[in-house]
């Protein structure tokens, strides 16, 4: 896991140099033809990756886009409306059925299908109609790590040759040498929080809500502690009552319009007893953990979950845990 998290800058790299006709060709279909709804498909890490480009869609280009659940196609033969819409979807292996069904049911009733998938010759990768390769080699470590980073930066890479927007596009070219700072960030502190935990909840808002879900997973994943992913904007609303004294919290505080905010929560939460670690960048006074910056603050949740990787793996190791050996999972979940 921390060998291949590492080498994801990379990956990124080798994904940046190829495939870039192909996503300017994207770019033009949907600018000509603007699809009537965008949906995603994708299940665990890669649900996460859709989060985070169903944020920029939205946040960019002022496409709506939902998250479909998979049963209404795969279970019950629901007659959707496809004709017209886009649908996304993400996949390391591109084998679940429950991510290649839905994707032929809308490529057959008119919909636009794209894959971001790691594997090209899969059933995912052979069944849309745009096939993004995600470039990130053999993925050993069962808990995605590279696979989830190539994800983010499809993802991104798509929204911004949708939007034809040359300055974001710059940004992500400087991915693979942010990715490498990120590797070098220590986040030792965090071990003396998370070691003895057995409990704990990622807060995130906006664009940082999709590496608090990712986050949460991999804690459960790879250290067996019980991990909720929260918005800073809901965490008032019930999850509170769970918050007392020693309770850890992590708060992914990435810039934008909502880091004020969850700047604010962490001090709060602190004034209530909570083992509060803040990830934010280095002008934030009050941060626990460091995160690295990007071009621009759209793409830095990538820069942020590659410092976490990092640190997720040594919290394993130092749980007397193996975190290439998550207990009771394996490399591909095939759910209908």
């Amino acid at each position: 896991m921390l060998k291949e998290a590492c080498s994801s800058g990379e990956f990124v790299a080798a994904q940046l140099s190829q495939d870039r006709e192909r996503l300017v060709e994207l770019g033009q279909f949907l600018r000509a033809t603007p699809p009537s709804a965008v949906v995603t498909i994708a299940r665990g890490s890669s649900d996460h990756a859709a989060n985070y480009a169903a944020y920029l869609i939205m946040a960019r280009l002022g496409h709506i886009v939902a998250s479909l659940p998979m049963s209404l196609v795969t279970l019950n033969q629901a007659p959707l409306h496809v004709k017209n819409a886009l649908a996304i979807a993400i996949s390391q292996s591109g084998q679940s059925p429950d991510v290649v069904q839905p994707i032929g049911y809308f490529r057959e009733n008119g919909a636009t299908t794209v894959a971001l998938v790691n594997d090209a010759s899969s059933p995912l990768a052979q069944g849309a109609q745009w096939t993004l390769p995600l470039h990130a080699g053999p993925e050993l470590s069962v808990a995605a790590t590279k696979s989830f980073i190539t994800s983010l930066v499809a993802g991104a890479r798509l929204a911004g040759h949708w939007q034809n927007d040359p300055a974001f596009l710059a940004g992500i070219e400087e991915l693979p040498q942010v990715l490498h700072a990120a590797t070098q960030l220590d986040w030792s502190n965090a071990l003396d929080v998370l070691v003895p935990a057995q409990r704990i909840m990622v807060v995130g808002r906006g664009i940082s809500f999709s590496v608090a879900l990712e986050s949460a997973l991999k804690f459960k994943e790879t250290s067996v502690i019980q991990a909720e992913a929260f918005s800073g904007a809901e965490i008032k609303h019930g999850p509170m009552a769970l918050i007392d004294d020693g309770y850890p919290l992590l708060i992914f505080a990435t810039r934008g319009p909502a880091q004020a905010g969850l700047i604010a929560l962490a001090e709060e939460m602190r004034g209530r007893g909570a083992n509060v670690l803040l990830a934010a960048p280095a002008d934030v006074k009050e941060r626990n953990l460091t995160l690295a910056t990007t071009a621009t603050p759209d793409l830095d949740p990538i820069a942020a979950i590659q410092s976490f990787y990092v640190m997720a793996a040594h919290l394993s190791v130092a749980r007397g845990l193996d975190p290439d050996k998550p207990r009771h999972l394996s490399k591909v979940t095939k759910t209908n």
